[in-house]
């Protein structure tokens, strides 16, 4: 069975990693300083974002790719280079994505039939569609372990379990360097997690809120003081819970800019040596376009799957 994997672009991976697996990307649409820009998960035209508009973010508007062409992109494509699709989109309480997908996969799975046999093709045609809970490094979790096991041959019935399984122990954490943009992104959401209040003392002592995805519920859940003492601390949270054990060997790293920052901030040469020590690997990129308007330049990110725990950052 030919097993495929789409992915919407929010979805924080290396690019390597997705042209070795052929995952296909929903494409999501900003609009910001009078243009369009598409984040289709390129590098440069993603640099060139935070280099050139990341300041004028927080006012962009994005658009979720959709019913319509993802309907277009099945049936003029992937109905026919695969047998099985799995769709992993970004958490459905933050973006219409994973409704669209499952709004499109009603005439997908009508009109499927005389495409596959024009082109030769008489076995059936499936999708799973697969909302992660999730946003961004979180996100990509399930999608890394599900190509490891299509690659091994497992059923499909078997990576659907265990990808479901991940979706619901999925830990996804953001640290951003700037409270300026995570505030204005919040306030136009209608999102009072980072209130009035919370900004002016927070930007006056420098304290970062460390906000945490799971389970389709995006909030802080621990405050820090300055951005590199803050990732210090982040990354030692990573080492205790790498020690503990994580449910699959994964972990995702992720950067408002050029990921090789990264190794600049305390802590992160570390907590990679516990990674490496316990045989976990590490997958680094850059942040989306679509996280950059969330967080903001120079923001970090990091996601495992692990039992469920209290954050603990002492």
């Amino acid at each position: 069975m030919r097993i495929g994997i789409v992915v919407d672009s929010a979805c924080d991976l290396p690019q390597s990693f997705i042209e070795e697996n052929k995952i296909v990307i929903l494409p999501i649409t900003l609009h910001l300083d009078g243009r369009q820009m598409i984040d289709t998960r390129d590098a440069e035209t993603t640099l060139e974002f935070y280099r050139q508009h990341v300041a004028a973010a927080s006012q962009a508007e994005t658009t979720a790719f959709s019913v319509e062409q993802t309907k277009q992109l099945f049936l003029e494509r992937l109905v026919v280079d695969y047998d099985l699709v799995f769709v992993f989109t970004i958490a459905s309480s933050r973006s219409p994505m994973y409704d669209n997908v499952k709004q499109a996969a009603l005439t997908i799975l009508n009109d499927y039939k005389p495409i596959r046999a024009a082109a030769g093709i008489n076995t059936p045609f499936a999708m799973r569609i697969i909302d992660t809970q999730n946003c961004f490094a979180a996100q990509a979790i399930p999608v890394i372990e599900c190509a490891r096991m299509i690659k091994q041959g497992l059923s499909h019935n078997k990576i659907r379990e265990r990808v479901e399984y991940l979706v619901q122990h999925t830990f996804g954490y953001l640290l951003p360097r700037d409270l300026k943009q995570l505030r204005a992104r919040a306030q136009k959401r209608g999102d009072k997690s980072v209130g009035l209040v919370q900004y002016l003392i927070g930007s006056a002592l420098d304290v970062k809120p460390l906000v945490r995805g799971y389970r389709n519920v995006t909030g802080p859940v621990a405050r820090v003081r300055h951005f590199e003492e803050g990732s210090a601390k982040v990354w030692r949270y990573v080492e205790k819970q790498i020690e503990k054990g994580l449910l699959t060997n994964i972990l995702v790293l992720e950067y408002g800019g050029d990921p090789v920052n990264l190794e600049k901030l305390p802590g992160y040469g570390e907590m990679i040596a516990t990674a490496e020590r316990n045989g976990v690997e590490v997958f680094t990129c850059m942040m989306s376009m679509v996280a950059g308007i969330h967080v903001g330049e120079g923001a970090l990110g990091v996601a495992f799957a692990a039992e469920e725990h209290e954050v603990d950052l002492g």
